[in-house]
């Protein structure tokens, strides 16, 4: 049955990379595409940066794929962050993902550092500093309040130790109990979660710790789970990792349609010039693919194309001078390639029993 997706393009270089990683998607199955605004086109076309129209598309979606939102014209009193910030409550989204896993590129790490690294964040998504009332600013004063409930906790450790399951059965918990009253919560209930999964180990963090200790030895850490803020900032950090924030894909889980998207900017300055680095959207991609798909085995085969194309071509932010669409061919051509060559794979299957 033929999937449908909502495909949300979005400002700067967000149209050009998701074009790019459609036409990735469309070459492993076939898909139906609902289009919708959000952000600052949204905002120029209708006012509003999440129109109740996107929003529903999205609802009836089994998927959703995002460019990105932003840029300097949209910095006033509504904000093309707005509508993601919307999207991501009206879709009840409250697991974020974000995996970084070193691809044999230059980094500011020391290459013997960042080669073994491949981690996970799992980041609540739906409450913390980001969502807590009250809030308010004024000439004087500024507040902002930081709430968690025990439910939107367990919720999302659960996730994080499902997935260790999958992966190196290893969960590292972030969070500041030394000083914070929602920390130690976190840090009581994760525990309390952590024995519902004997065979994953648990260890705790301090963010302050966590941060230095991600960049020190990034190999040793597997899912690494923690809270909005913590899990925004730790979340790029890892950027140093793969070499640039340009690489890297997200998906945000919750219990209706997934929403996946690069993690970088709508950078502005390089829209339209079609020089944009379309990996972090095809990547997205291939967490689309197994996360809002169920499609695992695909996911791998886009991860070993993308992998192998940035061995022989890349992007001038990443050291090369193809430009986007030469990228993209690139990864077409690998892609085709992998699909009929034998390639074990980890369940002991094939790259050419892939094919659809």
């Amino acid at each position: 049955m033929t999937q449908t997706i909502a495909v949300l393009r979005g400002d700067g270089i967000g149209p050009e990379v998701v074009e790019s990683a459609l036409s990735v998607l469309g070459a492993c199955l076939p898909v139906r595409v609902q289009e919708g605004r959000v952000g600052g086109e949204a905002i120029d076309a209708t006012g509003e940066p999440l129109p109740p129209e996107t929003l529903e598309i999205c609802r009836k979606s089994n998927a959703v794929l995002l460019g990105a939102v932003g840029g300097p014209r949209w910095e006033g009193p509504v904000r093309a962050e707005d509508g993601l910030l919307r999207l991501r409550k009206g879709l009840g989204l409250y697991a974020n993902l974000r995996p970084a896993r070193y691809m044999g590129l230059p980094t500011p790490l020391r290459e013997d550092l960042a080669r073994d690294a491949n981690l996970l964040v799992v980041r609540e998504l739906s409450s913390g500093v980001y969502f807590g009332e009250p809030r308010g600013i004024s000439d004087t004063d500024a507040f902002n309040t930081w709430r968690q409930s025990a439910e939107e906790v367990r919720r999302v450790a659960h996730v994080a130790f499902g997935l260790a399951r999958r992966r190196r059965q290893r969960v590292t918990s972030v969070d500041k109990a030394n000083v914070l009253e929602v920390s130690r919560l976190w840090r009581t209930l994760v525990t309390e979660v952590a024995g519902e999964y004997p065979d994953v180990e648990l260890e705790h963090r301090y963010v302050d710790a966590a941060s230095f200790e991600l960049l020190q030895t990034p190999g040793r850490f597997d899912v690494v789970l923690t809270d909005n803020l913590f899990g925004d900032i730790l979340s790029d950090e890892l950027a140093a990792v793969v070499g640039s924030i340009g690489l890297l894909p997200s998906a945000s889980l919750g219990p209706g349609p997934s929403l996946f998207e690069p993690v970088h900017g709508a950078a502005p300055s390089i829209a339209g010039r079609g020089v944009a680095n379309p990996v972090g959207a095809m990547l997205t991609v291939a967490m689309l693919l197994e996360h809002g798909l169920g499609r695992p085995d695909l996911a791998r085969l886009v991860e070993a194309a993308v992998a192998q194309t940035l061995r022989e071509t890349r992007t001038p932010d990443i050291g090369g001078n193809a430009n986007t669409a030469e990228f993209t061919a690139a990864v077409h051509r690998n892609l085709s390639w992998l699909r009929w060559t034998p390639m074990p794979a980890e369940d002991g299957r094939f790259a050419s029993e892939w094919a659809v």
